[in-house]
């Protein structure tokens, strides 16, 4: 499970204003095993956090390309897994590597849809020659993925901007955040974006939530209904904030749990411009 804020404009007005403000948080049990965020081995192009559990190694949930292509996952929150279906992480792995648009590649997803449990994907193709395109497809919404316009959207674990109470809380904090940091600089933002992944306040009763986990999530709604998820086993381990200014300068900041200690946390930032 996890959760996505982000604003993109690909023709801001200042030339200090950026293209696209992501923050994100990543939900999973605390052992199953991870990378941190870092350029793939030979493939110095690409930079994710990878999933290491077995299976499903090379997957991962969120990541971004020198050449501008960037992709974000969540997981469909349904009661019950196939547990034979294919692992959802490689959807991002796919785009980040291939040479297909951002469209073209989400609807070859959606032919294929019916082979995963429920997800959404975001992949966006970054190019100030050709302009930014954001795109959306979530496999238990509409059957054909949708070219997004500039704005504000958050996406949790149900498909793009349903408004879960967490979602719809979390949201007014990054856009507050996003106001704030006009002002500030590139690190002041990137702080407060992270203060924003880390709020714990449980947003209740959420109905919405309950209806669509039924028993699943019943026993661990109240810490389940909050922007950072926090459980005894499972819960919200890497925070991700990704800026991209009008030069296509990019700013990748993580910040993940050592461990399973919620109290005890490391961050690093990887720059670099993109090529397009």
């Amino acid at each position: 499970m996890c959760i996505v804020f982000f604003k993109f404009d690909p023709r801001p007005a200042s030339k200090n204003a950026y293209r696209l403000i992501l923050a994100a948080n990543r939900d999973e049990f605390y052992h199953r095993p991870a990378r941190a965020a870092d350029f793939w081995g030979s493939n110095n192009e690409v930079l994710s956090g990878l999933d290491m559990e077995e299976g499903k190694e090379g997957g991962t949930w969120l990541g971004i390309s020198t050449r501008g292509k960037l992709a974000a996952l969540t997981n469909y929150l349904q009661p019950r897994l196939n547990h034979d279906a294919r692992g959802r992480g490689e959807l991002v792995a796919q785009f980040l590597t291939s040479d297909m648009d951002s469209l073209s590649y989400l609807k070859k997803v959606s032919a294929e849809g019916h082979l995963y449990n429920g997800f959404n994907l975001i992949a966006g193709d970054l190019s100030a020659e050709k302009g930014d395109v954001i795109c959306y497809y979530g496999n238990r919404g509409e059957r054909e993925p949708v070219v997004l316009a500039p704005g504000t959207y958050g996406l949790s674990n149900a498909l793009l901007e349903t408004p879960w109470r967490k979602l719809c809380f979390g949201k007014q904090l990054f856009l507050e955040a996003v106001e704030r940091g006009r002002e500030l600089p590139r690190e002041a933002l990137v702080a407060q974006l992270l203060d924003v992944l880390s709020n714990d306040e449980a947003q209740l009763p959420d109905p919405a939530i309950e209806a669509q986990g039924r028993e699943y999530v019943r026993p661990i709604l109240s810490k389940y209904a909050a922007v950072c998820v926090r459980c005894p086993d499972y819960g919200t381990r890497t925070n991700t904030v990704i800026l991209v200014d009008a030069d296509g300068h990019v700013t990748f900041t993580e910040r993940s749990m050592l461990g399973s200690d919620p109290t005890l946390w490391e961050a690093v930032t990887h720059e670099f411009r993109l090529q397009s």
